[in-house]
């Protein structure tokens, strides 16, 4: 029990002895201020939206719509839009370059969602891009209305 004892009460120790080198002792001061300096110099491009949502308004319960967003690079460096993703797979962004888009230009994508749902339905597309915050956002929003040719539940459990 005694020798137990001891290798829990070394082990510890020892690992605590091989650290003696501290990380910030390492660390280059010189580099770190020419780093900073590099990093002050870079320009990020910048992303402008026509619209950063689009309400569908009321729509019935099934039926497609598509909507489409417009961009400019507001920036002073090129633009590159790598990804258009959206929360779920009922929306659907299509159609952008993932070519360069240089300052001043514009560009678009579009957005289709399936209209399925009930009620006040919102959905995120994210856009990944080169700019500060890598990521930029557009909402879809529709009130879906149940459809009135649908069978009623009550009907389809008496079938």
């Amino acid at each position: 029990m005694k020798k137990i004892s001891l290798i829990f009460i070394i082990t510890p120790l020892l690992f605590l002895n091989s650290c003696k080198d501290k990380a910030v002792d390492k660390i280059n001061k010189e580099n770190v201020q020419m780093a900073t300096e590099r990093d002050s110099q870079i320009v990020f491009p910048s992303i402008s939206f026509d619209k950063t949502l689009h309400d569908f308004g009321d729509i019935t319960n099934g039926t497609p719509v598509e909507t489409m967003f417009s961009y400019t690079n507001s920036g002073r460096s090129p633009l590159v839009v790598t990804d258009i993703k959206s929360t779920c797979g009922c929306t659907v962004p299509q159609g952008w370059s993932k070519s360069p888009l240089m300052p001043g230009e514009s560009s678009q994508f579009s957005v289709k969602f399936n209209g399925k749902g009930a009620n006040k339905v919102s959905k995120t597309i994210t856009l990944t891009t080169n700019t500060e915050n890598g990521r930029e956002q557009v909402r879809i929003t529709a009130f879906v209305k149940p459809d009135p040719n649908a069978p009623s539940p009550s009907a389809i459990k008496n079938q």
